[in-house]
């Protein structure tokens, strides 16, 4: 089961770190921010999924100093990744081996991030328009299955002040806010 809890946001030491602050949280408080959480003990189960979220595209990214030709690659990769940053469409992933932290941003305290650790047969739902990012932990691998409603893309929208104003930023807020 995915383990989530505030980050102690201690941004002078290896963002990989645990960066646990000692509060933990709920699955409940992910679904507040409308992230959905998943155990799937197999792909038969996240292949439910794709089916009834209606994903029709998938492929895998095998992360790792091995898959980039040398370690200033990896970690331009890693950094890219651990911006702050939305996507217009949901971004899901599935954890196949490895570990990863994805945090998302508290929007009702917006000066906190929600860490996840995500394992094997850990499946984040993250809606559009959320501000989040994502890192390795300090075992340096994970391999995960992306799915996509169409085509495979992934484009990040960095956090500013004209992310802020997207349509899908505005409809996030006003969807939380229901809660």
């Amino acid at each position: 089961m995915v383990k989530a809890y505030i980050h102690d946001n201690k941004n002078d030491s290896d963002y990989r770190a645990p960066h646990n602050s000692g509060t933990e949280l709920l699955l409940d408080e992910l679904a507040k921010l409308g992230v959905i959480y998943r155990y799937c003990a197999n792909e038969d189960e996240v292949n439910d999924i794709a089916r009834e979220r209606q994903y029709k595209n998938r492929d895998v990214v095998d992360i790792h100093k091995g898959s980039f030709k040398d370690k200033a690659q990896f970690n331009e990769k890693l950094a890219m990744f651990y911006k702050e940053h939305l996507h217009e469409d949901e971004e899901i992933r599935y954890c196949l081996e490895g570990t990863g932290y994805f945090d998302v941003r508290d929007a009702s305290t917006p000066e906190n991030w929600i860490r996840c650790l995500v394992e094997p047969g850990d499946l984040l739902i993250l809606p559009p328009g959320i501000y989040h990012r994502f890192t390795l932990t300090t075992s340096n691998h994970i391999k995960a299955l992306r799915l996509f409603k169409d085509e495979p893309k992934w484009q990040a929208i960095n956090r500013s002040t004209q992310a802020d104003s997207l349509p899908v930023r505005k409809d996030y807020i006003s969807q939380i806010r229901r809660y």
